[in-house]
């Protein structure tokens, strides 16, 4: 099995359109537009609180949004019509918890959401997750529970996970954070991996040379508001705002670019 991409169109895999969200009285994205075309990456970039995690819980709508309205693959699932279980089936999710099962196995952990959800036979579910598992290097994990695993092969299960539901759109929040950092290359490998079989990728993170590397798109996020967009080279190389090269500085400084 293979990862499935979202088919060849010029419609974006996910836009958003002034999308507004706040808790309580604190605003938390500002009339936020995004664009994410088939078989690229956009990497989210922004200090702790910008409002890269929120975007990626409003784009898979595990939070509502109060204005606004979002599309996925020309279909408007922000409409109060819209079956938000439907959508979630063709979006997969990662965040920095692993959020494995610790009573199931890595491949019962893998197996369920396409048993259970999709319907896919228990021998078909497991063949092909037995080979994604493989081709992806946690073949000789399948049988183990998430304890007996790394913090790095729990979190490329985890992504393993997300992927044999075969989704439209993989979103990806911070998924290095919670690793110590010699475990932080593996997971980073495996996106790559990901990347090169044209997965739709929307990624929160603050790995900036990772970003720079395998992003073809860079949003920079600053209380709420993409402030910044461009290639990576022009996000990084020439940024236009002063926001933007005052938090390049910043990280530069700490020798995480």
């Amino acid at each position: 099995m293979t990862v499935t991409p979202a088919p060849e169109s010029n419609v974006p895999v996910l836009r958003m359109e002034a999308v507004r969200k706040s808790f309580g009285a604190s605003p938390v994205l500002r009339d936020v537009d995004l664009e994410v075309a088939p078989h690229t990456v956009t990497a989210l970039i922004g200090a702790s609180g910008s409002g890269k995690s929120t975007l990626l819980r409003c784009a898979n709508l595990l939070e509502e949004i109060d204005d606004g309205a979002i599309w996925l693959e020309g279909e408007e699932i922000t409409d109060p019509r819209a079956d938000a279980d439907a959508v979630r089936r063709r979006i997969g999710v990662v965040f920095q918890a692993y959020n494995l099962f610790p009573h199931l196995t890595v491949l019962q952990n893998i197996t369920l959401a396409p048993r259970r959800v999709h319907g896919l036979p228990r021998p078909r579910a497991e063949a092909e997750a037995r080979e994604l598992l493989e081709r992806l290097g946690l073949g000789a994990k399948a049988d183990e529970y998430p304890d007996r695993l790394s913090g790095g092969q729990q979190q490329r299960a985890a992504i393993v996970r997300a992927l044999a539901v075969r989704p439209r759109l993989l979103l990806l929040d911070e998924i290095t954070a919670a690793l110590d950092p010699e475990l932080v290359g593996e997971v980073l490998g495996l996106v790559r991996e990901v990347k090169e079989d044209g997965m739709t990728m929307v990624i929160a993170t603050h790995e900036m040379a990772f970003a720079r590397e395998v992003a073809d798109q860079v949003c920079f996020l600053d209380a709420g508001v993409v402030l910044e967009r461009g290639t990576p080279e022009e996000v990084f190389g020439a940024p236009r705002q002063e926001r933007t090269r005052r938090f390049l500085r910043r990280i530069v400084a700490a020798g995480r670019l």
